[in-house]
């Protein structure tokens, strides 16, 4: 009887001491299960018993006395009396349910976007995310099997695949530009996980972040995003980023005498001339429209006849106190101008 108590387990605990182990298989070495045996639970743990391939019973946090009571499934199908004792013969695993963070995700290949404003991009991203087993025996049936250690190196490579999948599909159903998406990850961050988490729940999983670290675009957009953000203040429209593109042509083409002559051969001249010619016409207006604004309108003094201000009441020149700009006739009435000699209607000679 000694030597059958020795082949019989009496305490079952798990002590995590890895930072990054999914499920833990109990080390039974064909020893068995003596009833009134004690199992702990830690905090963050799942124990499962599994019986000939299948899940038995499962058990939460806490600390039990095992008994045909709280083992109801193992006890009907695995449980041997021996000498008036109940044994049980199952493999016991324990799930690890803590968060499991800081999880690296990154593009091999580039994701093609269609834009908008620059056509097709290709881009790549990288970032971080965080996920937990929040239903272990769904977890143990649709991804573990029955390793004796399973890790999250073990199943990184497919939750990555899954969220590099996700974010494709999430661009093409929102139709998001370069644009939008380059200031703001986090929302759109927020749509990638929203839409991940049916995938992490099918496998047990739950996704409990996803954050977008950076975005690369091509070095081609990014320099037009630049760009486009200088125009700003000009107002973002397309017309003023084509002239502007068109005034660095010419600024590239006065470098290279032969460039300008190469579009006239295309057939190109006349086209590069208007676009240039608007460009450089937007250019001329928004520099002398400041000019323009700032000249003030003026009038003759009716006495010595000097240009003084429009709305001035005496002269500068003679101190004559300024009449109105108005007068009328003598002869028939008509209202004319102070600085007039003849009456534009009549003829008359004005005083």
């Amino acid at each position: 009887m000694g030597w059958f108590r020795k082949q019989m387990w009496k305490v079952l605990e798990w002590k995590d001491e890895s930072s990054d182990t999914l499920v833990y298989r109990f080390p039974m070495n064909d020893q068995e299960i003596m009833s009134g045996s004690q199992l702990t639970v830690r905090e963050s743990q799942v124990a499962i018993f599994v019986h000939l391939g299948q899940i038995a019973d499962v058990f939460l946090p806490g600390k039990y006395k095992l008994t045909t009571r709280n083992l109801p499934i193992l006890s009907g199908i695995g449980s041997i009396w021996y000498q008036g004792e109940s044994r049980f013969k199952a493999e016991l695993y324990f799930v690890n349910t803590k968060q499991f963070v800081d999880q690296k995700w990154g593009t091999t290949n580039p994701i093609a976007l269609r834009d908008k404003d620059f056509g097709m991009v290709r881009i790549r991203a990288h970032g971080v995310y965080g996920f937990r087993v929040n239903d272990a025996a769904k977890f143990m049936k649709e991804v573990f099997g029955t390793k004796g250690l399973y890790t999250v190196e073990d199943i990184s490579g497919q939750l990555r695949n899954m969220l590099l999948s996700q974010m494709s599909d999430t661009i093409a159903e929102s139709k998001i530009s370069a644009l939008d998406m380059a200031s703001n990850y986090e929302e759109f961050g927020g749509m990638v996980l929203n839409n991940a988490r049916p995938k992490f729940n099918d496998l047990g999983l739950e996704i409990t972040n996803f954050t977008i670290v950076n975005i690369n675009f091509p070095e081609s957009v990014e320099k037009a995003l630049d760009e486009r953000t200088s125009l700003g203040i000009l107002g973002d429209k397309m017309g003023t980023y084509t002239q502007k593109k068109a005034a660095d042509a010419l600024a590239d083409a006065a470098k290279n005498p032969g460039t300008t002559g190469t579009f006239v051969g295309m057939g190109m001249g006349m086209n590069v001339g208007g676009v240039l010619g608007n460009a450089f016409g937007t250019i001329s207006q928004a520099k002398d429209a400041p000019a323009k604004s700032q000249i003030r309108p003026t009038k003759h003094c009716t006495e010595c006849g000097a240009e003084i201000s429009a709305d001035a009441k005496f002269c500068a020149e003679c101190g004559a106190k300024q009449q109105s700009d108005k007068i009328h006739c003598p002869q028939c009435g008509a209202e004319v101008k102070a600085t007039a000699k003849f009456c534009p209607e009549c003829g008359t000679k004005l005083k």
